[in-house]
């Protein structure tokens, strides 16, 4: 962690609290699983499969029980409540999709991601 990023300290009452960095943060992943979900299991857009609704609500049920003030980006977190096989799958959602944005010019949403 570096010098100009604030100490994170835990705090038990920010656990199940959904402020802005949260609501973005999911927000984000949703976007990615979506992306990467239709392109890998051929789903609708809008729909997920069993697999992905699997992991979208992990990933919620991790944000929620988060309580670290101020939030950290999970990729810069101490301390990683993901298991590792869910781990794995976030990461390669994320490669994926965020190459799928860059190959397509979205990257707003690329800036979103690297910005909260």
């Amino acid at each position: 962690m570096s010098s100009n990023q604030p100490k994170l300290e835990i705090n038990k009452e920010r656990v199940g609290v959904w402020d802005e960095r949260k609501q973005k943060e999911f927000a984000t992943l949703s976007k990615f699983v979506q992306v990467y979900c239709k392109k890998h299991h051929g789903t609708s857009k809008g729909e997920l499969c069993p697999e992905c609704i699997d992991l979208l609500d992990y990933g919620h049920k991790r944000l929620e029980m988060c309580a670290f003030d101020p939030k950290p980006k999970c990729r810069d977190c101490p301390s990683h409540c993901y298991r590792k096989d869910y781990r794995q799958r976030v990461r390669d959602v994320m490669k994926f999709s965020g190459m799928y944005f860059v190959k397509r010019g979205r990257l707003d949403w690329l800036i979103k991601y690297f910005a909260q």
